[in-house]
């Protein structure tokens, strides 16, 4: 009796350092804690300890299949089947049945591996383990994307997707009109603001800025928290600054809302084509996408139209005394934030994406998404009675998730383990789109971008450029020239408009009531002279003296005089800021609008045709295609030496060019996988806005100096761009990745 007391005792002393090795071998191996382990990693886990550690344990024989399992029996058997707990040895030496499958007790104290379900809630911060390998989860995606193809054919096309289709169209409405809303109010604000040139350029380009900023933000973060949260959050942002930038009076608080209203609508892009692309099977995909393209112009087309209707019209305003004045400018700036709105409301009763669910593990929220999208169509096609037959649908194991830490974790460190995880999942994203499988055609889709947003960013701010430049040039053709006159005593109290006065001598003259819109007075002497609520565009002082001189109530600032004396010459009560009178450019105003329109309008025949050929002939085609036949247009811009020549070319060019744009963005939604998508599509974009911003600076540099330049780079960049693009793979008849 007493030898078989210490063949126990040795043997369960033998057990306990077995089950130690265990432990610390299994701690190290693993390495970090997870949230709970199933009991397949457990088993996975018991017979990985068996075959590495038989050799330096042999004398537990394996029996039964497990070293502890046959041992233990026999112990028991010896003994007529009585426990070891009763022999008195402490509570604290049971042996753990979890510890011989390397899972140390849930109570141990040490917190570094969950015990079983319910001891998830003792850790602080806990993450799953990596127990998927990359081979694994690819597979998967391969599985979902076949089955998930197969799904959206029974679902079918219908009601769901045409709702989807003007529910995502606002948004990209949105977008379109956030690209003319700068340019439409710089005439206005730059008078308003008393902007000088480099501020101007600042505000023209800081949109693209902001533009290329949201891309690249929202893109990555829809593939993490979703395409409708994401695109829900950047649309908000849009509207709220929009709203902002319409009241605020200073330049650079303008400036700062414009760039983060950018920011916003920056996003609007790149989810919204992988978002509506995940919605549509096949053979409707290359032809659906094309068509929401439209909206994009039918944004422009809305900004044009508000702007003609707004913004000449003076009446259309308010103002506070002299420190708050809100112009009809501003108004067209509030009007411009009704589409993000609308898309903000009506994107509110849309479900997530259900291919997003699915790529994330989440199975029910993926299902129940199919089944109202199958519903809704064969409700709307007159089949109520039909049944989504589909019961499982292949989801992706998921890896490197961030688990919800326990209560006694403070909130802001739980918020910062989030961010932190979040943000390496997205990095982790953005260089996985240069991983060796996507690195060619990531670079040959940056290239094809960016030469196409260079040609076609730069000429369709060159052209309207151009024709201020031309009715520029008609306008100073008709420009009246005096030399050494003398004028004394009279009184002018009417408009003075598009004269050179030089060598003139004015003597007790009043300038009373009026506006002077383009005057030059050079070398001048005004002696006695009398100034009163004058008000001036473009008007200067050169190399003028003025003696004993009177100025009350204008706007004839300091910077209008350049290289002047002023002799016992006195400024009174001057005008605040710079006012705004549209009474002077309204009819230029309304050319501007109206070649903007015409533009946008042009290519609507562009969008047509590629939708209805985009599937039938492929995207590489009509990529190249286009971006050739734009190439040749270019050659015709030199020929544009009048106003309707150059609107007739802007008109054929944007015409042309469209096309590409549809073709581009078909190819980048399908060339990657749903969990890179919308990263991938939103970093080619963000690149589009910074090639943007090269080729407007670029092109508004050789405006009134030559053509040729602007045409060659142009032409150029087109070409490059066409032959690249044959280089890339085509994807029609190719299931979503």
């Amino acid at each position: 009796m007493e030898d078989g007391y210490q063949n126990r005792t040795a043997f369960i002393k033998g057990a306990k350092d077995i089950a130690k090795e265990v432990k610390r071998q299994a701690t190290k191996k693993v390495g970090r804690s997870v949230d709970r382990v199933s009991d397949e990693y457990s088993k996975r886990s018991y017979s990985r300890f068996e075959e590495d550690d038989d050799d330096d344990y042999p004398m537990q024989g394996s029996q039964d299949g497990g070293y502890y399992r046959g041992d233990s029996q026999a112990a028991n058997d010896d003994e007529g089947g009585h426990s070891d707990s009763t022999e008195g040895h402490d509570e604290d030496d049971e042996i753990y049945e979890g510890e011989y499958q390397g899972i140390p007790r849930a109570d141990s104290g040490k917190g570094s591996l969950a015990g079983g379900p319910g001891s998830v809630r003792a850790g602080a911060q806990q993450f799953r383990d990596v127990g998927v390998s990359e081979a694994e989860r690819r597979k998967d995606q391969e599985e979902l994307a076949q089955q998930y193809e197969t799904i959206l054919q029974e679902c079918g096309h219908g009601k769901f997707q045409w709702t989807l289709y003007f529910v995502l169209g606002l948004a990209l409405m949105a977008d379109g009109v956030e690209i003319f809303v700068v340019g439409f109010v710089l005439p206005s604000a730059e008078k308003d603001m008393c902007l000088s040139e480099p501020n101007k350029s600042m505000l023209g380009l800081i949109v693209y800025f902001g533009m290329m900023v949201g891309a690249f933000l929202w893109g990555a973060l829809a593939d993490r928290i979703g395409r409708r949260q994401s695109l829900l959050i950047s649309l908000s942002i849009n509207s709220i600054f929009s709203f902002f930038s319409s009241f605020v009076q200073g330049y650079s608080t303008f400036l700062f809302c414009r760039l983060l209203s950018g920011v916003g609508i920056g996003g609007s892009i790149p989810i919204v084509f992988s978002y509506y692309s995940e919605f549509l099977a096949q053979e409707k995909r290359g032809e659906h996408l094309s068509w929401l393209c439209m909206f994009w112009m039918i944004g422009g087309i809305y900004a044009s139209a508000m702007a003609w209707a707004i913004i000449p019209h003076y009446g259309w305003s308010f103002q506070m005394g002299s420190a708050y004045q809100f112009h009809s400018w501003r108004v067209f700036v509030l009007v411009c934030a009704f589409p993000s709105v609308a898309a903000i409301a009506a994107l509110s009763g849309m479900p997530e994406s259900p291919r997003f669910y699915l790529e994330n593990g989440k199975h029910d929220e993926g299902w129940m998404i199919l089944k109202q999208v199958h519903d809704t169509n064969m409700r709307a096609k007159g089949y109520p009675e039909r049944v989504f037959t589909v019961t499982t649908i292949k989801t992706v194991k998921q890896m490197d998730e961030l688990v919800d830490t326990g209560t006694d974790t403070p909130v802001w460190q739980r918020y910062r383990l989030k961010i932190m995880s979040l943000s390496q999942q997205i990095r982790n994203n953005i260089l996985a789109c240069f991983s060796p499988e996507y690195k060619r055609t990531t670079f040959m889709l940056m290239a094809v971008w960016f030469t196409m947003s260079f040609s076609y960013y730069g000429l369709t701010v060159w052209f309207p450029d151009m024709i201020k430049y031309i009715q520029k040039q008609e306008y100073e053709s008709r420009t009246r020239t005096f030399t050494g006159e003398r004028v004394e005593h009279v009184t002018f109290n009417f408009t003075l408009e598009n004269q050179v006065h030089r060598q003139g001598h004015y003597f007790n003259d009043k300038f009373l009531n009026l506006k002077m819109k383009s005057m030059v007075f050079e070398d001048s002497r005004f002696e006695e002279c009398y100034f009163e609520d004058i008000t001036s565009t473009h008007t200067t002082f050169r190399n003028c003296t003025f003696i004993a001189s009177l100025f009350y109530n204008t706007d004839l600032f300091k910077y209008r005089f350049v290289n002047c004396k002023l002799v016992n010459s006195t400024f009174i009560h001057n005008k605040e800021g710079c006012m705004l009178d549209f009474s002077d450019d309204f009819n230029n105003a309304y050319m501007i609008y109206f070649v903007n329109f015409l533009g946008t309008l042009a290519v609507l025949p562009g969008n047509i045709v590629s939708a209805l050929l985009m599937d039938k002939i492929g995207r590489l085609r009509m990529l190249a295609g286009s971006s050739v036949i734009s190439c040749v247009s270019c050659f015709f811009l030199m020929f544009g030496n009048s106003e309707s020549g150059m609107i007739a070319l802007l008109c054929l060019f944007g015409g042309i060019s469209i096309a590409s744009w549809n073709a581009l963005d078909v190819i980048t939604v399908e060339l990657y996988p749903s969990d890179k998508r919308t990263t991938a599509f939103g970093f080619l974009n963000a690149l589009c806005k910074l090639a943007a911003v090269l080729g407007i600076s670029i092109f508004q540099s050789f405006v009134g100096i030559t053509k040729a330049v602007p045409i060659l780079f142009a032409a150029g960049a087109l070409a490059a761009g066409s032959f690249l693009a044959t280089k890339l793979p085509e994807t029609r008849g190719q299931v979503l990745q």
